[in-house]
């Protein structure tokens, strides 16, 4: 009896384990775009920024993500990095959008702002990564994104 109860027990975990390998193969990760980058405010000691991601969810079934780290830099300066931690979900075959609070010192704002005045646009790229919470546990994937924002004709991938 102890010979069968400890093969069962092996056999139940070599299935979870063949379960949760199997979900993690048919889980797509979901894409982030840049959308927008908004100026919330400007100070005396530097600027808010509110930068708006569109995250698709490539597969059939809801996504509730949990977590979403972000870095935006222009050119080769960082403007603003942070942890977007409130709870969102993301239906199957659907976008969601986050708005990402960001706060300038005023070297970043020189560096964008200069940019922009002398070339009409500015090279950037948004990255980090997502947490997702699966029924085969949270799976954490990368993104990254570059483009080009222009004074007049906005974001272009």
């Amino acid at each position: 009896m102890k010979k069968m109860f400890v093969m069962f027990g092996a056999a139940t975990i070599a299935v979870a384990a063949a379960c949760a390998s199997a979900g993690r193969q048919v889980f797509q990760a979901p894409t982030v775009h840049f959308q927008d980058l908004r100026v919330q405010g400007v100070g005396l000691e530097g600027g808010t920024l509110d930068v708006v991601l569109s995250v698709y969810n490539p597969n059939s079934y809801r996504l509730d993500a949990s977590r979403l780290t972000y870095r935006l830099t222009v050119d080769t300066t960082t403007l603003g990095e942070g942890v977007f931690d409130k709870h969102f979900t993301v239906a199957g075959g659907d976008s969601a959008v986050v708005h990402l609070p960001i706060s300038l010192d005023f070297k970043g704002l020189s560096t964008a702002g200069k940019q922009l005045m002398g070339r009409g646009s500015v090279l950037y790229k948004v990255a980090g990564d997502f947490t997702v919470n699966t029924p085969v546990g949270d799976i954490t994937r990368p993104y990254s994104q570059t483009g080009q924002f222009t004074t007049f004709g906005g974001i272009t991938h």
